[in-house]
This record gives C-alpha cells, structure tokens and sequence, in this order.
C-alpha cells in the first residue's frame, strides 16, 4: 500500500491530506477550524467537490471523527483505500530526533517532554497522535518533524555563543524550522536537473507567512536561517526575523513590557504586518505601486534581509549551483523573486524575466541559459513529503522484521 493520511494538529485545527505516495496526488484533503469555539468548521475536498459544514467541535477528539465520517460519507473510503500509515508532523524534535520515527508511547512521552522549546505547537501535535491513535489503532502511525533535516547543522552554525554550561542545561542552540519542506525541495532540484544531490550546493528560500533559508550541501543541511525559534532570521508576515537581543531588554526596561508582550510584539504584530499594517503581498504590492511609503519601506526591509542572507550563504557554500525560490510567497511572487536577486551577474546570478513572470505552479528554471547559477522555482508539498517519509520507514522495520524472523 502507498497511500497515507497526513494530519497535522494545531491548536484549534487539523488540516489532513489522503496522499497517493506512487502517483504524489492528494486523493483528498480538508480542514477543522476553530476546535472548541461556539461555531466550528469543516471543510473537505475530494474528487472535485467541496464540502463545508459549520457545527461545534469540542475538541480534538470530535473533530478527528468528523473527518472520519466524512471520507466515509463523502469518499475516499479509508476502508476500501487501505492506507499505509498515518503521518503526523511535528514542529519541534530536538535534539533527540534526526529522522521520522514510528509513534509509541515513548516516543509521545519524548516529544511531550521538547513542549518548552515549542509550546504552542508540540502540545496540539501530541493531541493530534494520541486521537488519531485512538481511532486508527490498526494502522502504523509515523511523526515527521521540522527539525529533523536540519540535526546535521555543523556546530559552528548550531550553536550560540552563550555561556556553555546554560545553553546545555536548558537545550538552547539553533535547531532549525521547515526542514520537511526544505529536504523535500532540494531532492526535488536534484531529480529535475537529473544530478545528485551530493554534487549540488544549493541556496533554498522558503518564503510564506513564515520564511526561512537553508544552504544545502552535497543534499545536507549545513547552514538554516531559523534557531532555537521559528522567530528567528528572515523578515516574515507578522515575525520580526532577527533583532538585536537588547531590544528586548530596552523594551521591558523601559516599556514596561511582559514577556507575553514582548512574545506577542515579535511574533504577531511584527515583520511586514508591524510595519506597513499588511501581510499579504498582493496588498502591499498594490500599496507600494499607489505610493504608500510604509509599504515600501516594508518591501525593502523585507528583501535588504533576503539578499543579506543569500550572500551569506555564498560565502558558508563557497559554491552555489542553485538557487530555488519555493512556498507561497516563492512560487506566486514574481517581484520578490526578481528584486531578491538583482545585480547579482557578477555572481552568475540573474532572473529572465519572461521565464520568471507571474505563478508559477510547476518547477521551472527562470535564470537565463548563460547563467552560471540556475535559479528555479520548485513548488513544496510537505505533505507528500510527510507520506513519503513515512511510507519509507515502515518499508525499512518491515524489512527488519523479516529478516529477524527469517
């Protein structure tokens, strides 16, 4: 069996896709929002039909039955489907997971005990395991997490120059986010171009709501933009990326601020949002072209810190074969794009612009042929990376369990 349904648990939503890990389809996918409000919604999509309903979801428990019901109701039946695995994503794996691992109770137990380093992810993750367990209790059930891509960062890049003894005592070092997405892209680069991984070097920009980049070498993660935090590196939609460590302290001197203040400032009502009052580029493009000059502000600011961190990975790669834009802001943004590399030729860098123009839904190179560095735009699918990581593990404990009982 290749097929496998991939939940990933929030706070108060689960968003889940049935993926066809041989074909890379999504069977079906849908969303529960707003778990534990007055009104709660679902919605479901499959073979071409959506599906919404507004009821009250309790909890995670209802909700993850209501979909049940629905691919009964509405199809795929799971039943006649047969799926492989459930695949769980997990934000935060620590320094005790380098790869997916099948879900037992120690394993949860493990997970529970990374909740500090992300509080308010890993606890709706573990919620989402243990009620999927519960109603998928015959199916193998694998975890998939942010991090794991991102374990073989060299020490030099992973860790702060902090007092050694308190980094080690409270797990502080950078561990990375979106490893899932940025693994799954730069395989992806490697099979488009037909080379192996091991003999690129690539720059991957992961640009949505949430940004981060990665520089890639030989397939291995040797530099990421995020750290102990997913707060941490590029301008985002409403995350202020890096910043002076004293602002903080300025801020609750002098500001009077409480830490959950100074978290909410940082995190919700910082980046793009906190300066031009817009997250969404379409706006802020259509603001910036009417002149606003807070949105154009924010544009710059956003790409003055993009352009930072590609540069800096040149000089960690010393190298770079490619460099590949991917996720919301990557894939549809032909402006970010081509501002985020401009008067790069002396780097063999450069964007044609007819090749680079508008979304783009498949991969494609958008540098000109004389380049010396090819730029592309490689769609992510975190999902049917989730599905297939764990469609491979299961492979490799069956395999083990045959060989152990042969």
């Amino acid at each position: 069996m290749s097929t496998v349904l991939v939940i990933n648990s929030g706070s108060s939503s689960i968003k889940y896709q049935l993926v066809d890990t041989v074909g890379g389809e999504a069977l079906a996918s849908g969303i529960v929002e707003r778990i534990g409000e007055a009104a709660g919604s679902i919605k479901h999509s499959f073979a071409g039909t959506t599906t919404s309903r507004t009821d009250p979801i309790a909890d995670h428990g209802v909700g993850l039955r209501a979909v049940l019901d629905l691919f009964r109701e509405l199809g795929p039946d799971l039943q006649e489907v047969g799926i492989a695995a459930v695949g769980h994503r997990v934000v935060h794996g620590g320094s005790v997971f380098d790869g997916p691992a099948i879900v037992t109770d120690e394993v949860i137990a493990q997970i529970d005990a990374l909740s500090p380093l992300a509080p308010l992810h890993n606890p709706p993750n573990i919620t989402g395991i243990r009620v999927a367990r519960e109603l998928l209790p015959d199916v193998p059930h694998v975890v998939v997490f942010d991090t794991a891509f991102f374990r073989t960062l060299p020490e030099a890049a992973a860790t702060y120059a902090i007092d050694a003894e308190v980094a080690r005592e409270h797990g502080i070092r950078r561990y990375g986010f979106h490893g899932t997405s940025h693994q799954f892209v730069s395989q992806q680069v490697a099979q488009i171009l037909g080379r192996r991984p091991q003999d690129l070097n690539q720059i991957v920009l992961h640009l949505g709501n949430g940004a981060s980049a990665s520089a890639v070498r030989g397939g291995v993660a040797v530099e990421t933009s995020m750290g102990l935090t997913p707060l941490e590196g590029l301008v985002m939609g409403t995350r202020s990326g890096d910043i002076d460590p004293a602002v903080l302290i300025h801020l609750q001197r002098n500001a009077g601020m409480s830490v959950d203040e100074i978290d909410d400032l940082l995190n919700r009502r910082s980046g793009l949002k906190g300066l031009s009052g817009e997250n969404d580029f379409r706006t802020l493009h259509d603001l910036v072209a009417a002149g606003d000059a807070e949105a154009s502000l924010a544009l710059d600011v956003y790409l003055h810190r993009l352009r930072k961190y590609i540069g800096a990975y040149f000089a960690v790669l010393g190298r770079v074969d490619v460099v590949v834009f991917t996720a919301g802001v990557g894939e549809n943004d032909d402006i970010v794009r081509a501002r985020a590399l401009a008067d790069l030729e002396s780097l063999g860098i450069a964007v044609d612009l007819e090749k680079n123009e508008g979304r783009i839904r498949e991969p494609r190179v958008i540098s000109p042929e004389w380049a010396t560095t090819t730029v592309m735009v490689v769609p992510t699918n975190e999902e049917l990376a989730i599905a297939q990581q764990a469609v491979d593990l299961i492979g490799v404990v069956d395999d083990a369990a045959d060989l152990g009982h042969a």
